[in-house]
């Protein structure tokens, strides 16, 4: 389906632009990002699970979260676990989400050792589907060429493949 192919780009050399149309009305794609039990069913890439995922869904609020390798045939990638931590800074229901995502531990505690970013996330009312667009910027081009090298565009489509089929789902 071309439709459902995720579009990325660079721009300014630290900004990773990705936008994809999901067969969902808005409000229902933005309840994905708000609700812990619905993100916990698709975050993350194939082979990985959400066992913590707690959400103070507000400006200055904090959305905390552990993702843990299940897979197998992940080889030296199972049982791993990887924790994130992102800061609400600005939530237009149903329209945008800005945040500022961290890597970080169980505590809950930055690694400050890895680059932050910040994510500015569009919701895009196409009469009954959604033009989500992810804007995620990093304080420099070897930040982003870091998380790029890390395999995270394969990692961000499988995730929005993974929402497309929770969408399904529920709808």
């Amino acid at each position: 389906m071309t439709n459902s192919s995720m579009v990325s780009r660079v721009e300014n050399e630290r900004v990773l632009v990705l936008e994809r149309v999901f067969d969902a009305p808005r409000e229902l794609v933005f309840q994905m990002f708000k609700v812990p039990e619905h993100l916990k069913r698709w975050w993350g890439p194939r082979g990985w699970e959400v066992p913590v995922c707690s959400i103070d869904f507000r400006p200055g609020g904090v959305w905390h979260y552990c993702m843990k390798c299940v897979d197998q045939n992940q080889g030296d990638f199972f049982g791993m676990e990887s924790w994130g931590k992102g800061v609400y800074a600005e939530i237009v229901e149903p329209e945008k989400i800005v945040y500022t995502d961290y890597f970080a531990d169980a505590e809950g505690n930055v690694n400050e050792e890895l680059p932050s970013t910040k994510v500015t996330l569009e919701f895009i009312d196409l009469e009954g589907k959604t033009k989500l667009v992810n804007r995620g910027e990093y304080v420099s081009a070897e930040s982003l060429k870091t998380v790029i090298d890390m395999g995270m565009l394969q990692g961000i489509t499988e995730t929005w493949d993974r929402l497309e089929e929770r969408l399904q789902e529920v709808k």
